[in-house]
């Protein structure tokens, strides 16, 4: 079973972003190699292969609540780039930025907004 998570959570986290699930095990193998095993068996493996939503769906959610945890730069920037990969437009990021305004303030959102200039300038 633990297998099975492990190698449906890679498979998940390829198609939003393909080359994150060797970077992700990568940075913590020699500090903490059970967070990225974790990441990939629970997150991908598990809630990410939920029926119900699909991955445009489900980064628009992560990137939102990123948003309004606030200081996640980094993971704001992966699952910015899992946006695009699986076909979300920047136009639509940014509304979802937007749409959060009423609801976590400005601060948040413009942060985030600019990790997504950033990310955009990239691409």
């Amino acid at each position: 079973m633990t297998d099975d998570r492990l190698a449906q959570g890679k498979a998940l986290l390829q198609q939003v972003d393909a080359s994150a699930a060797d970077q992700v095990m990568a940075s913590l193998a020699d500090i903490a190699p059970d967070v990225g095993t974790y990441i990939l068996e629970f997150a991908f493996g598990d809630i990410y292969a939920r029926p119900g939503l699909d991955l445009k769906q489900r980064e628009l959610i992560t990137i939102t609540a990123l948003l309004t945890q606030g200081d996640t730069a980094d993971q704001l920037k992966v699952h910015l780039n899992g946006c695009l990969n699986v076909g979300l437009t920047q136009t639509e990021i940014i509304e979802t930025m937007i749409h959060c305004i009423p609801y976590v303030g400005f601060p948040k959102v413009l942060n985030a907004i600019t990790v997504a200039k950033s990310v955009f300038s990239t691409r």
